[in-house]
């Protein structure tokens, strides 16, 4: 399962916050994700209507373990589901889904201007992994 890690931090309680309307001091991480996905353009956009985006406060130890993660690692984002290359006329489909780990992505970024442009890059790095894109590629990429 591709996977976005960086940064080092503790583990803290896991709550889930959705994609919506924002909330307190969280408000410009919303409003940040809302940017970087109506900034990514066609055709690449489309994949979006594909694609569940979801805001959680941090990865489930679940998810650090099966992307192989040691315990001061994090990820500031996931994508699961079938890549676009991997869909066949036998597949059954499941639900994509990217998710953005808040916490992480605003302790490693406390900078607005800098959260920001790590918010759009993670969002660009897990649309990719849906469109087929692998790690190592997007690292070539400098994504």
């Amino acid at each position: 399962m591709p996977k976005r890690r960086r940064g080092t931090q503790s583990h803290r309680a896991h709550h889930r916050t959705p994609l919506g309307p924002s909330r307190g001091l969280h408000r410009p991480f919303e409003v940040l994700v809302e940017r970087a996905l109506a900034a990514i353009p066609e055709p690449f956009a489309s994949a979006l209507d594909e694609v569940a985006v979801v805001i959680d406060d941090e990865p489930t130890l679940e998810q650090l373990r099966e992307s192989g993660l040691d315990d001061d690692e994090t990820l500031y984002g996931l994508y699961q589901g079938v890549p676009r290359t991997a869909w066949g006329a036998g597949s059954v489909p499941i639900p994509n889904k990217i998710s953005l780990f808040r916490l992480p992505l605003e302790e490693d970024f406390p900078d607005p201007r800098s959260l920001e442009e790590e918010v759009r890059l993670t969002v660009i790095h897990e649309l990719a992994h849906h469109l087929g894109i692998d790690d190592d590629r997007l690292d070539e990429l400098g994504l």
